[in-house]
């Protein structure tokens, strides 16, 4: 089994900086490390919404993608021997207030939160205007 935890979540002014962490462990990470839960995600849902893509990004690290209100503000990243994804949140906006949840084991760098197995329990963004 794996588990995803995410921390780094809170409450910040706009035009502030959040990063979140999301830690993956569990036998099969410890064993191969992070590059075995593939492509891996980030998504969030603001009360009232539905759950919404954010970013996400390849096994290696080496592409990403995001969503458009994401682009040139956020940058997601990873670092498979630590077994954690990032997700560097700058020149927030209170629209992006949301529980923000970390997904893994996507066969690709998918948009669709329908393909990934693994989900983490969410951490709280709040931005104040």
């Amino acid at each position: 089994q794996v588990q995803l935890v995410e921390s780094g979540g809170g409450l910040v002014q706009a035009g502030g900086s959040l990063r979140l962490s999301c830690v993956a462990s569990g036998r099969s990470v410890s064993n191969y490390n992070m590059a075995w839960l593939r492509h891996m995600g980030w998504f969030r849902q603001a009360p009232g919404k539905e759950r919404e893509f954010v970013a996400s990004i390849t096994r290696s690290g080496s592409s990403t993608y995001y969503t458009d209100s994401a682009k040139g503000r956020f940058t997601i990243s990873r670092d498979n021997a630590k077994n954690t994804l990032y997700l560097q949140m700058n020149s927030l906006k209170p629209e992006d207030t949301a529980v923000y949840y970390c997904a893994a084991d996507a066969s690709g760098p998918s948009v669709d939160q329908n393909d990934y197995y693994y989900w983490g329990q969410g951490t709280q963004v709040t931005v104040s205007s």
